[in-house]
């Protein structure tokens, strides 16, 4: 999951330079795939969470 996270930060590094430099459907484009990269991630570790609170019980 850590790889998800650094990839949607990489994503949101990329859309910020390329909004800076002007390029503005590069950084829409951007920021869409570390939005989805962050939520994938939010909910892989949710669903981790709760298996592993089932498991204990």
């Amino acid at each position: 999951m850590g790889n998800l996270l650094y990839w949607a930060v990489v994503f949101l590094v990329v859309a910020l330079i390329a909004g800076f430099l002007g390029f503005g459907g590069v950084a829409g484009v951007a920021v869409d795939g570390a939005r989805i990269l962050f939520w994938l991630a939010l909910v892989l570790l949710i669903v981790s969470v709760v298996l592993g609170l089932v498991r204990r019980a």
